[in-house]
């Protein structure tokens, strides 16, 4: 049985014994006995030891109000230490264990293709092209408060200290007393949030991600990727390239969230701005102490004159202007007036300088010092720009249909909405063609178009380095894209912006090829996209809305046709998938999806949602970043150049077979059953997960609505913290069980060997099958549910998971579930002892809860307390939604 190694396992002893330390001091030291008696209960019952189940129940049952709380803090707190230290030895410095070389380098995977026949220049192309965009987003699965992090922050940065075999004992007693601090500090600091963020406290997180950790890692991954690209094709990479880059829809996402409006929008867009330019300052004032130096040539001496110390002359002025837009930025961010004469706006404002700082140090062949921090800095300045950030704005269809049917009404058009579509595309591409304003002066719009309206102004109004793409979900027709180009337009709209069309739904994804088809077709918006095009494909309301196993194939599906249409009308299509943390939302290892796209889907260029808190797991400290960077990297080349077979027309009969089989059965119970839904509400914690004030977004597009009005982040959330996983299996357990009766598991094993795309999915189920426990979510039935019939039900549905797993095991030939996978399978034995005492908890106090909200009040301790399971669960599965 493989163990984790033992530098980890040391860290996560370290940790766990100065949380210790911590809860003898406070509550104290009979607090502590009692935490460390239920932790050696919970392990017992794991090893199944005879009574242990009973003796872990009851003393939890025991439990006073008053030790609820820092109980379940103890468990939660230790299973953020050990995700912390997990988080850690992946990037730690002493190497050697299989778990640390996970991640191949960008030469290895360079030279691997050489080999394979590609030429060298081929790939040079390749790579230098390369558009890679991470889009962050504010979805609420992110539980730890930003303070915490930041704690969690500096003791990874005391682990790295300690990881070092020359420390004498006097700074090893520093760092670890440093580490003792910071978990009493973590301890004593109360780990739920107490308000709900605001749109703009998202984005103020967001950009501080990029502070403390991608302002770092990127210029360094760019270094190692010119050097890996040197050594490779005999070319670096162009100083100008920029093959990756970060945007957002933190301040833009406005789909469903009433509390993102143009006014956040434009001070989220002001944030970036300042906060850029603070950071190009310290750039400024590190390079003015390095570029010292007196030679220079013709092209500078041309522009600063006769001077003993050209280069601080040029980083001077530009610091100057940085300062005045800071300033500017700052004020507007505060509704202040504020003075924009000589600021950076636009992008090369601020790269011409140094790229002219640049070439004259490389003229005068001070190419170490060219190649220095100055390289970095203009890397930044290529890929974050002067916005820091690209925004997107997503919008639902009909809004935008609302506001062209206002305007069209008031001018004496017609009734823009009983149109049908062909009329509606004449209507909006003769105004696309024409000069002439269509909003009329003096008009009062209603409120929902005002805002409409007032958006596009907001985004009119940046340079195109500052935007993203504008998203439409619920697009399924040209006009739905061609009005938010009149709108945009109308706003006084000069660069052309993307308009992406979002395809969620079974029915969405499979209407996706004839409504792109029908786009291309318009030749205005050919010429309008320059003949490119992005079209972002939505993984977590299909998984919703027909169960993972046909959403997956679903979404294969449509980027196939989606890349033949493209193709067929000379289009480059980039697809942007708007992918989650978990497997129920699209989630799992990012580099084996990226590889097992469909061929040519991946054509260079290639986008992806980054949420909650995998924004964290990724990308939360520059070395991690790094790494996650190169994963990516690494594999969008690779599936370029070298992409998947494509399926064998029996693969396709036999995906076809088992996706009918398995969305008749997961509708079958989550829309047809009328016990399910009562199920649900009973049996999870889904209507307490509105107490843990994680996002500015409402969990459900309409308060009073159902299941189907519910996002799928909760949806997921709910299911995940009682472990039952149905979203992620339901469905495939009937797919799997027919398959195994007629004989096809022959044909579903050459399937996983030859075709990435489905061996990714089986390792995908088995992952979240052995994250699921029977026991714990029998045990919330039996706690939460009465009703004789929903209790069958539920009995039903544990069944089938349990089917599931057997014919997993068997379709893998395995004996046990993660049998390739022993580091992980072991970290989910270690938390297990931790996260099983919280479910056991959480059950009890939903129960509480649930009573005295009958009664009309709630102990706030009992609240508090169940607030903290959500939390510690979740830390314990390493994702929420």
């Amino acid at each position: 049985m493989t163990e984790l190694h033992p530098d980890l396992r040391e860290n996560v002893r370290m940790l766990g014994e100065l949380l210790g330390q911590s809860i003898r001091k406070y509550p104290g030291q009979q607090c502590f006995d009692r935490i460390e008696e239920i932790r050696a209960a919970a392990k017992a019952d794991r090893r199944q030891e005879s009574g242990s189940g009973q003796r872990l129940e009851k003393l939890l049952s025991e439990l006073g109000d008053d030790e609820l709380l820092p109980v379940t803090r103890a468990f939660n707190q230790f299973l953020n230490l050990a995700n912390l230290a997990e988080q850690y030895h992946g990037i730690r410095r002493k190497r050697g264990h299989q778990s640390d070389l996970m991640v191949e380098s960008l030469g290895e995977v360079f030279e691997r293709l050489k080999a394979g026949g590609i030429a060298p220049d081929e790939l040079h192309r390749r790579v230098a092209d390369l558009r890679i965009e991470f889009v962050l987003t504010a979805h609420p699965t992110e539980v730890a408060r930003r303070t915490l992090i930041m704690k969690y922050d500096e003791m990874s940065a005391c682990l790295a200290r300690l990881d070092h075999d020359d420390l004498l004992p006097a700074e090893q007693e520093e760092i670890t007393e440093r580490l003792r601090r910071l978990i009493a500090e973590a301890w004593h600091t109360d780990e739920i949030r107490h308000e709900r963020p605001t749109a703009v406290d998202e984005a103020k997180w967001g950009f501080a991600v990029i502070e403390n950790s991608l302002w770092q890692a990127l210029p360094r991954f760019l270094r190692g990727l010119d050097r890996a690209l040197a050594e490779s094709t005999g070319q670096g990479l162009p100083l100008e390239a920029s093959p990756v880059r970060v945007a957002s829809w933190m301040g833009g996402d406005r789909d469903g969230n009433p509390n993102v409006t143009h006014t956040v929008t434009r001070k989220v867009f002001l944030l970036g701005r300042w906060m850029a330019a603070d950071l190009y300052l310290r750039d400024i004032q590190a390079l003015r102490a390095e570029l010292s130096m007196w030679q220079a040539s013709d092209e500078l001496r041309a522009v600063v004159g006769d001077t003993r110390e050209p280069y601080r002359v040029v980083l001077g002025q530009l610091r100057e202007r940085l300062v005045r837009t800071r300033d500017w930025a700052e004020a507007g961010v505060h509704d202040r007036v504020a003075d924009s004469n000589d600021i950076l706006f636009d992008n090369d404002e601020l790269t011409g300088p140094l790229e002219l700082c640049y070439r004259s140090l490389i003229d005068c062949g001070l190419d170490g010092i060219a190649n220095g921090p100055l390289l970095d800095t203009i890397r930044r300045a290529h890929s974050f720009g002067l916005p820091l950030i690209r925004l997107d704005i997503r919008q639902e269809a009909s809004r935008h249909a609302e506001a062209i049917a206002e305007i069209v009404a008031h001018l004496g058009i017609g009734d823009y909405l009983s149109w049908p579509e062909q009329q509606r595309q004449d209507f909006l591409v003769k105004e696309l063609r024409g000069c002439r304003p269509l909003v009329p002066r003096n008009w009062q719009p209603s409120e929902p178009v005002a805002e409409v309206l007032a958006t596009c102004e907001v985004v009119a109004a940046q340079t195109p380095e500052a935007l993203g793409s504008y998203v439409i979900s619920m697009a399924s027709t040209p006009s739905d894209v061609l009005s938010v180009i009149l709108l945009l337009r109308e706003a006084g709209m000069k660069n052309p912006m993307r308009v992406v069309p979002l395809f969620e739904t079974l029915d969405d994804l499979r209407g996706a090829p004839a409504s792109m088809t029908a786009l291309y077709e318009v030749d205005w918006y050919r010429e309008y996209c320059g003949d490119r095009q992005e079209v972002m494909i939505g993984y977590s309301d299909s998984a919703k809305d027909a169960g993972q196993l046909m959403a997956a194939w679903a979404q294969y599906q449509a980027q196939e046709q989606l890349t033949e249409v493209a193709g067929r009308y000379g289009v480059h299509l980039t697809l942007f998938h708007g992918r989650g943390g978990t497997v129920g939302r699209g989630g799992g290892p990012a580099n084996r999806a990226i590889l097992s796209q469909p061929p040519g889907s991946v054509n260079g260029s290639f986008r992806i949602t980054e949420q909650g808190e995998m924004i964290r797991f990724k990308f939360g400290l520059p070395r991690l970043a790094e790494q996650s960077l190169t994963l990516y990297t690494t594999a969008v080349v690779e599936a370029t150049l070298a992409p998947p077979p494509a399926p064998e027309p029996e693969w396709r009969e036999t995906m076809d077979w088992l996706t009918e089989r398995s969305l008749k059965a997961y509708r079958e119970v989550v829309r047809e059953n009328p016990d399910f839904v009562p199920y649900f509400r009973q049996v999870t914690p889904e209507q307490a997960l509105g107490k843990l004030a994680l996002g500015s977004r409402p969990a459900r597009r309409k308060p009073s609505g159902g299941v189907e009005s519910l996002r799928a982040i909760p949806w997921i959330f709910a299911w995940t913290q009682m472990r039952l996983m149905l979203p992620s299996w339901l469905g495939s357990d009937v797919a799997l069980e027919e398959a195994a009766r007629s004989d096809r598991f022959v044909t579903l094993r050459e399937m996983m060997a030859r075709w990435p795309f489905f061996k990714t999915y089986v390792d995908m189920l088995e992952m979240v099958v052995a994250k699921a426990d029977l026991r714990i979510a029998n045990y919330y039935e039996q706690t939460l549910v009465h009703d004789p019939q929903l209790r069958a039900l539920g009995a039903n549905l544990r069944h089938r998971l349990q089917d599931c797993t057997n014919r997993l095991l068997e379709l893998k030939q395995q004996d046990r579930l993660l049998a390739d996978e022993p580091v992980f399978a072991h970290s989910m034995r270690v938390r297990n002892p931790y996260t099983d005492p919280l479910h056991y908890l959480q059950a009890e106090l939903l129960r509480r809860d649930r009573e005295s909200e009958g009664k009309g009040e709630v102990p706030e301790l009992v609240e508090r307390a169940l607030k903290v399971t959500m939390a510690g669960i979740a830390a314990g599965m390493r994702n929420t939604g």
